[in-house]
């Protein structure tokens, strides 16, 4: 057995629904503007752009449920509802005839997003890294098993601030559908087993305020809920 010069922090995990197990989280793969409405609320043409992709840290993802913190360094918290996809197999330059093979089930998870941070980076040709990957960005819920959801193609994506309906679309609106993404992403690093993918989040992306409640889901696959907790002192 190694010894370690310090105790290895603890696996990264999110909890399966109807199970006492846990999925691992190996890293978090995040698509960028893959929804053409909300690609176009941004200021940019999703008819020129290829998939392009950020990353959170493993341990980034938390439960969604009950009261999560506000982050600091923000004035412009922002919520993103998406589908997740949990990877089950290692893929490599997959074809995307084949790629949903490697799916070992789905999710509902909230990239959350220090818009101004975000703003200022974009404004300096600077990573967005402060700005999606901070502690607790990436809330989701518990994983689902293909076998439960099989591959959803098509159904509702929401996402609800105190009850207001603020993002709505639907699966059958992603530029590059999960196939096509999986396939992407494996044509530059290999997938492996524990990989989560946030696939993309429709338009009427907005602010959260402390004590806002959130609610959101995918048809077909889970329902969210959180609360956001008090600013930082």
């Amino acid at each position: 057995m190694s010894d370690y010069v310090i105790a290895p922090p603890a696996q990264a995990s999110i909890a399966v629904s109807g199970s006492q197990q846990r999925f691992p989280i190996r890293r978090v793969f995040c698509v960028g503007r893959n929804y053409e409405a909300h690609a176009r609320e941004m200021g940019n043409d999703p008819t020129r752009e290829p998939p392009f992709f950020f990353m959170k840290p493993a341990d980034a993802v938390v439960p969604a449920e009950g009261t999560l913190p506000y982050p600091p360094l923000t004035e412009d918290l922002h919520h993103e509802i998406e589908m997740v996809v949990a990877v089950g197999k290692a893929g490599v330059n997959l074809d995307a005839a084949d790629a949903l093979d490697v799916v070992w089930g789905y999710g509902v998870g909230v990239d959350l997003t220090r818009r101004d941070l975000q703003n200022v980076a974009k404004k300096m040709s600077r990573p967005w890294d402060w700005a999606k990957g901070f502690d607790a960005s990436g809330p989701c819920g518990a994983i689902v098993p293909v076998e439960r959801t099989g591959h959803p193609q098509a159904g509702r994506v929401w996402l609800a601030v105190n009850g207001d309906v603020r993002q709505e679309g639907d699966l059958n609106e992603l530029i590059w559908p999960v196939a096509d993404v999986l396939a992407y992403i494996s044509q530059s690093v290999a997938l492996a087993p524990g990989d989560l993918i946030f696939t993309g989040t429709p338009a009427g992306v907005g602010p959260l305020q402390p004590g806002d409640r959130v609610t959101g889901g995918v048809a077909g696959v889970a329902e969210i809920a959180f609360t956001m907790g008090q600013r930082p002192a």
